[in-house]
């Protein structure tokens, strides 16, 4: 993986603030969604989408791309403005979020929306599908790469143990997952509606090579995907530690704002900081 200038970093960081822009318009505009799980995850989707994975807006059924998997459904406005800003489908299409009839749906639909590659929603089903693509690819004898990103509420569902045994035994190496480690689920604080710890041991015993990572840190992602990239013989879990809501501040670390849309007086507030903090 190429290593990111002070100025690549800079370019990096304006993306994901316009990014950021976009999720909170297209939530405020649709009267609902869920902002602070869009907002954990964009810098993720910013490092994989501009500077990892293989993708043509031009030919979206490539079938060399690398794929992506949004378990964490119920966070496609943050997918949904990178593949607007990529090319996938006209950027007004983002007007349209949770529209009757829009391609853009309050969870993805791989029917309806280009570039995504699989629908999801129903939380836990999202490594299950991307084993099925990493598995098709070793079997294509392709090097494309299938990741998928979790939340860390969603991995208290049992099937995500259950696919992370079957990665682990069919040692997928081309599969790197990243757990969206952002600490909230829609009933509170992850460690006090199930706990997850010791996450990363756990991780370890069902047969991973486990990164840690700060989520929002750009050079960081950049090289811990690398490293999964060149890990041999095991699928890779990236554990990204992440904030909820992040680049607003009335939205960081705050369940409330799980699944609400922004009002007027909030939307404004909230871009008005994003300008300020994208001039940074």
């Amino acid at each position: 993986m190429p290593v990111l200038s002070k100025a690549d970093i800079k370019e990096i960081k304006s993306k994901a603030t316009g990014l950021r822009r976009d999720i909170i318009t297209m939530l405020y505009r649709a009267g609902s969604g869920h902002p602070g799980g869009s907002l954990s995850i964009i810098d993720i989707l910013v490092v994989l989408y501009y500077k990892v994975m293989n993708v043509d807006p031009r030919n979206p059924r490539d079938p060399e791309r690398d794929r992506l998997v949004l378990s964490k459904g119920h966070a496609c406005p943050a997918l949904y403005a990178v593949l607007a800003d990529r090319g996938f489908f006209p950027a007004h299409y983002l007007d349209s979020l949770r529209k009757i009839d829009s391609p853009l749906q309050g969870h993805p639909d791989m029917r309806k929306t280009p570039g995504v590659e699989m629908s999801t929603g129903s939380l836990g089903q999202g490594l299950s599908a991307a084993n099925g693509m990493a598995l098709a690819a070793r079997l294509d004898g392709s090097p494309r790469r299938t990741y998928v990103i979790l939340g860390d509420g969603e991995s208290q569902e049992g099937q995500v143990w259950e696919a992370a045994l079957t990665a682990s035994h069919y040692r997928l190496d081309n599969l790197t997952a990243f757990l969206d480690s952002n600490g909230l689920q829609i009933d509170g604080w992850v460690r006090e509606v199930k706990s997850l710890e010791p996450l990363a041991d756990k991780w370890r015993a069902f047969g991973w090579n486990v990164l840690e990572v700060d989520g929002h840190d750009y050079a960081s992602l950049l090289e811990v995907t690398g490293r999964a990239s060149a890990c041999k013989g095991l699928p890779t879990m990236i554990i990204a530690h992440t904030v909820k809501g992040k680049g607003v501040s009335f939205m960081e670390n705050q369940v409330d704002w799980h699944g609400k849309a922004p009002g007027q007086n909030e939307y404004e507030k909230a871009l008005a900081e994003l300008d300020a903090g994208g001039r940074d």
